[in-house]
């Protein structure tokens, strides 16, 4: 049972007040991109996980955890025990999509290592596992993980994972420069805190862009470029300087839009069509400041049994 699921760009991430339970009430428009990461999952003896890059990816694996550690090997486990089962499957994930990359690589592993669990251990007409079951589950794994079971352009309110789905018209097209080593989302967040509290600044509510709403639902791409917006942009920035040149050499070579992907460090330019996202990945190729760089188009459907 092979399972594709897809890479999120946020189109806006709001971060409001940290809360007591030490996360942040957010607004995160997720848009899902063509960057695919696959889960096989096969009968086992017991449950183990190896992991590769996908054949035409440039992707670092090293320290993906093959344990408990690893969000896919959890997802598996949470499947098991709700079906009443044996966690008896071999679990290959095959990565395209950058690790540590603010991209939700691993939450896409997991989304797919749900649906690939669910139907390897329960294939009946009428499966125990409802797609609602799938989402609280995905939800217990982490907050960006609902989203990569559902796809397509949402917004994700409290932790992200409470979703709305989003009117989208067209489709938009995408350069993606990844960074050498990852940032660690915790780190991103608690330095979002400590330059609000240095600025002497009071965490605002976070609410829904609605200049991102109409681009969206008109397929007004210069529109949408002008609206991206991400609080924890200039936190990755403070923490990983080289970015800014990523980000201005991507405007320089005509980015309609230029944003760090989530907590960072890829950061994602839109482009104004197809054959301009091949000119601006070819020019960032060229310039040396990416480790590597990648085409995308969006939005794409969640986690989709292949």
């Amino acid at each position: 049972m092979t399972v594709r699921a897809p890479a999120k760009v946020n189109l806006q991430l709001a971060v409001g007040p940290l809360r007591d339970d030490g996360y942040h009430d957010l607004v995160n428009v997720f848009h899902a991109v063509s960057l695919v990461d696959e889960v096989t999952a096969v009968p086992a003896d017991r449950l183990e996980v190896t992991v590769e890059a996908a054949p035409t990816a440039r992707v670092a694996i090293e320290g993906v955890p093959v344990d408990g550690g690893n969000l896919a090997v959890r997802a598996a486990l949470l499947v098991a025990e709700r079906l009443g089962v044996e966690p008896q499957a071999a679990l290959r994930i095959r990565k395209a999509i950058p690790v540590a990359g603010g991209m939700a690589g691993g939450s896409a592993d997991a989304a797919a290592a749900l649906v690939a669990c669910a139907r390897l251990w329960d294939d009946r007409e009428d499966p125990l596992l409802t797609r609602d079951d799938l989402l609280e589950l995905g939800a217990v794994l982490g907050s960006d993980v609902p989203f990569a079971l559902v796809g397509g352009t949402a917004v994700g309110v409290g932790r992200g994972e409470r979703l709305t789905p989003a009117l989208t018209r067209g489709t938009f097209h995408w350069v993606f420069a990844t960074a050498d080593g990852g940032l660690s989302t915790p780190e991103v967040y608690a330095e979002c805190d400590r330059l609000r509290d240095a600025r002497g600044e009071r965490a605002p509510w976070p609410e829904v862009s609605q200049a991102l709403m109409t681009a969206l639902a008109t397929g007004d791409v210069k529109a949408l470029g002008a609206a991206l917006d991400n609080d924890l942009q200039a936190p990755a920035l403070a923490l990983r300087p080289a970015l800014r040149r990523t980000l201005a050499t991507g405007r320089d070579h005509g980015a309609i839009g230029a944003l760090v992907s989530g907590s960072g460090p890829t950061c994602a330019f839109l482009a104004e069509s197809e054959e301009h996202a091949g000119e601006l990945a070819a020019a960032l190729d060229g310039s040396g400041v990416a480790q590597s760089v990648v085409r995308a188009h969006g939005p794409v459907p969640g986690a989709t049994i292949i």
